[in-house]
């Protein structure tokens, strides 16, 4: 009977987590880039019985592991132009210039900060190519700027006086594409990409970031649609991969579960409860 309710207290604890899991899924369902994952459940210790043909008496369930859940989300159009999405494998690449510690995200929700720099909603900086091109792997990565300065350097512009910055477009290589009220025009950086050999190894940090060790094995930066890394689209954001009505389903069998387990403890609890009545 000890054994019994063990057991059922195993399965109480494994379900509170799972319906934390799926609750935390269910709360990011409007969460752009953001990865769904699913708790993996794996049976403990069993007590073998002392007979000839092994038989064997399980003692309950324990947490496998959470896998975070990669497949893509679906992608809206915004019509703002430093909104990216990412269609294929890959993440953005942003830096915290505070620390220096550089993370990984889905979430292509960027802007211009009042000094040009593409940044996130942290202020962390998008991480890229710049200057003149073309850029191969061996470019130098850094801190990407579009201003009327950037451009002009890029571009080698000498107009005087300096023109100013028109406007400016990201295509879906992630390029950075410049034109200037002279009308000069051309690319003056490019976003890079960077992708992961086990990316369930990523570390969720919080604002839909993710830090990475080497048990993720990364495979370096690079641009979009090279080195398998996908594609970049523009004024588009990908939505949470959150399917809401299979979570709904997961949220009811966890219930369920969680309810039955109790049940077993208290059987179990009665079973005692007898027994102990048995000296009257």
């Amino acid at each position: 009977m000890i054994g019994s309710l063990q057991t059922g207290i195993s399965g109480l604890d494994q379900f509170q987590q799972d319906l934390e899991v799926i609750g935390n899924n269910i709360a990011n369902v409007n969460t752009t880039g953001f990865k769904s994952a699913r708790m993996d459940f794996q049976d403990t210790f069993s007590q073998s019985l002392l007979k000839s043909i092994p038989s064997q008496i399980g003692t309950g369930v324990a947490t496998g592991g959470i896998d975070t859940m990669f497949t893509q989300g679906t992608i809206n159009g915004t019509g703002v132009a430093t909104d990216l999405a990412i269609q294929g494998p890959g993440f953005f690449v942003v830096k915290n210039t505070s620390t220096g510690q550089n993370f990984v995200t889905r979430d292509g929700t960027f802007q211009v900060d009042a000094n040009g720099y593409l940044v996130t909603n942290q202020q962390y900086r998008v991480q890229g190519y710049s200057g003149a091109g073309p850029y191969t792997s061996a470019s130098p990565v850094g801190d990407l700027q579009i201003t009327a300065g950037s451009a002009i350097t890029a571009l080698g512009d000498t107009t005087v006086p300096a023109p100013t910055l028109a406007q400016f477009s990201i295509d879906s290589a992630g390029q950075i594409n410049a034109t200037l009220s002279d009308n000069k025009a051309g690319v003056i950086g490019q976003v890079v990409l960077q992708n992961f050999a086990a990316p369930q190894h990523l570390i969720k940090d919080g604002g839909n970031l993710y830090t990475f060790d080497a048990t993720a094995g990364s495979l370096g930066t690079g641009a979009p649609s090279t080195s398998g890394m996908g594609t970049i689209q523009a004024q588009a954001l990908e939505s949470s991969n959150v399917d809401l009505a299979a979570e709904m389903a997961a949220l009811i069998t966890a219930q369920r579960a969680f309810e039955a387990n109790a049940k077993v403890i208290t059987t179990s609890d009665e079973v005692l409860q007898a027994v102990n009545n048995l000296k009257h």
